[in-house]
């Protein structure tokens, strides 16, 4: 079966935004999980590597409604509808200038694929409703009455330290800072996976038990930072999850 110029553009635009490839080329990431050789995770098969997507996902902003989901539209809303979130990325683009830019049929399609990539429907239709991967995160759930939807804040799958870990270093070249706010890494990081203010607190203590040598987390008179103390390589870090669970 042929594949069509628009399925092209699509899988060439989820492919960059799920940071698997650049162009024509595969990212570092994409090599790493994907190689035909060498890959860690070639099909998909281990929890950690939904989770090193999604982060992706949402964080690379190449899917912009995904990071505003997330880490904007999640802070100050724990249930919603389509509607509301549709409503909330018009009012977002009015703020930032760019209101000539909103289409709402668009986006009414966008924030479907969004709740379809994610919600798994309490009365499935098909084998096509369970097809997405990151349903398996179990980040939204659709309520009882099925006209709505909620984060799925208690019921989630918890996301591995080395990935949170990863996260973190990518958090700190993009702010270019050995030195990064508590704030920050919650409203980068915590946010996109769905963990309350004391899961990315415990989160990391942990990670600064494990990589003394390499962080520290403090919290003095409520000011809370983490300080990268020396560098480390981020395939490293997913190698201390892949080389053991797969």
């Amino acid at each position: 079966m042929g594949v069509g110029k628009n399925m092209v553009a699509s899988i060439r635009y989820w492919l960059k935004a799920f940071g698997i490839c650049e162009g024509n080329q595969r990212t570092r990431l994409g090599d790493y999980l994907f190689d035909e050789e060498n890959g860690k995770d070639r099909y998909i098969e281990d929890l950690a590597t939904l989770w090193l997507l999604h982060f992706t996902l949402v964080f690379s902003q190449e899917a912009t409604l995904y990071h505003l989901f997330f880490c904007d539209y999640q802070k100050g809303h724990t249930q919603f509808e389509r509607d509301q979130v549709v409503t909330y990325v018009k009012l977002d683009m009015i703020e930032s200038g760019k209101q000539n830019l909103f289409n709402e049929n668009t986006v009414k399609k966008d924030v479907a694929v969004l709740i379809q990539n994610y919600a798994l429907p309490r009365k499935a239709q098909s084998n096509e409703d369970f097809s997405s991967m990151l349903i398996d995160l179990d980040l939204i759930r659709q309520n009882a009455e099925g006209k709505g939807y909620y984060f799925n804040i208690e019921g989630k799958r918890k996301v591995q330290k080395e990935i949170f870990m990863y996260a973190l270093l990518r958090l700190k070249e993009r702010e270019g800072d050995n030195t990064i706010s508590y704030e920050t890494v919650q409203d980068e990081i915590g946010l996109a996976f769905c963990m309350q203010d004391h899961e990315t607190i415990e989160m990391l203590k942990q990670l600064a038990k494990d990589y003394s040598e390499y962080i520290s987390y403090s919290d003095n008179a409520g000011i809370r930072m983490v300080q990268f103390t020396k560098d480390l390589d981020k395939e490293q870090v997913l190698n201390d999850y892949y080389e053991k669970n797969v």
